[in-house]
């Protein structure tokens, strides 16, 4: 299984009252992960953008250990673990060296903006999400 990686700088906005990263931040981490992910644009797969848009349907994060400010980046991990007809399950880990600070999921449905309504995952999508595909996923 493949794992996309994006290395996002922490701001010192991040923090909280108590001097770690607030959970707020966590979720920008992910989506920028995420959009780092699913909207670039690689070699070969300029069909394949989800130009049309995604919405979030669902999130879980599952808090491991307080992130505190640094200079250096932390590491996002992101892969798909599921892929329907209409929505994508799609997992992350937070971590650098040594040290995992989250785990998380966001569930993302296709949305199309034009028609204001959710769409299906084109087959260009569904071959570039199953190049991240969990080894234990199932596809529907």
């Amino acid at each position: 299984m493949a794992r996309h990686t994006f290395r996002c700088p922490l701001r010192w906005a991040d923090m909280d009252a108590y001097g770690h990263v607030n959970n707020v931040a966590f979720l920008r981490y992910l989506e920028e992960a995420r959009i780092d992910f699913m909207f670039r644009v690689t070699p070969g797969q300029e069909d394949v953008s989800f130009s049309g848009g995604v919405v979030v349907a669902r999130h879980e994060i599952d808090y491991l250990r307080p992130l505190v400010h640094r200079h250096e980046p932390v590491t996002v991990e992101t892969w798909v673990a599921d892929i329907t007809a209409a929505s994508t399950t799609v997992k992350y880990e937070v971590k650098d060296e040594g040290t995992l600070y989250a785990r998380a999921s966001t569930v993302i449905v296709p949305y199309n903006l034009a028609k204001q309504r959710p769409r299906r995952i084109t087959a260009e999508e569904k071959a570039f999400l199953e190049r991240y595909l969990d080894d234990g996923a199932v596809v529907a």
